[in-house]
């Protein structure tokens, strides 16, 4: 009878354990039409456990909010951005707001520009393209963007990547 409960169980499992997986999907976005930043944002939002970010041109309001309501919900957010992408008023008060809210922020100058802008979330969903973190990307730039969603080892590749930067960065801090 133990057995054979166990048996079943395992049964169970198995038959049910590809309905309980996402399965893998790839999505687009464009700007200026809109879908990019949308889309940056519905893959913050969808975030539950860890957000790593690294970009060149960091000034969107929209993403900065998104990123401190995703520190408030609970999900562990680390920023990487390029030092000199990021020298003007408008990106250092973004740099600053995160910072406040207890996000950790570290820029790179170890090359001519640090161009990355990657988004990758609970280890299993990458965004990536040409899309800064900015309102000109948003409003007035061609850009684009794919996310991953549900593909861990793509995900993997891009946090090893993203760990090179985060370790030769400089911890930014705010300065108010």
């Amino acid at each position: 009878m133990r057995t054979s409960l166990k048996a079943w169980c395992l049964v169970a499992t198995l038959a049910l354990a590809p309905c309980a997986m996402a399965a893998p999907s790839v999505q687009v976005g464009f700007s200026p039409e809109g879908s990019a930043l949308q889309l940056v944002l519905n893959t913050l939002n969808d975030a539950r456990s860890s957000i790593r970010l690294m970009g060149y041109a960091f000034t969107s309001p929209e993403v900065a909010k998104a990123l401190t309501n995703a520190k408030r919900r609970g999900v562990d957010v680390k920023v990487v951005l390029d030092a000199k992408g990021n020298q003007n008023k408008a990106s250092q008060a973004a740099m600053n707001l995160l910072v406040n809210a207890g996000i950790p922020v570290r820029t790179v100058d170890k090359f001519k520009i640090m161009h990355d802008k990657t988004i990758i979330c609970d280890s299993k969903t990458t965004e990536i393209g040409s899309f800064n973190f900015s309102r000109a990307a948003d409003r007035s730039n061609s850009e684009s963007i794919v996310v991953l969603r549900e593909m861990p080892a793509v995900a993997e590749t891009y946090l090893a990547h993203w760990q090179s930067r985060w370790d030769i960065g400089k911890e930014w801090r705010s300065s108010y």
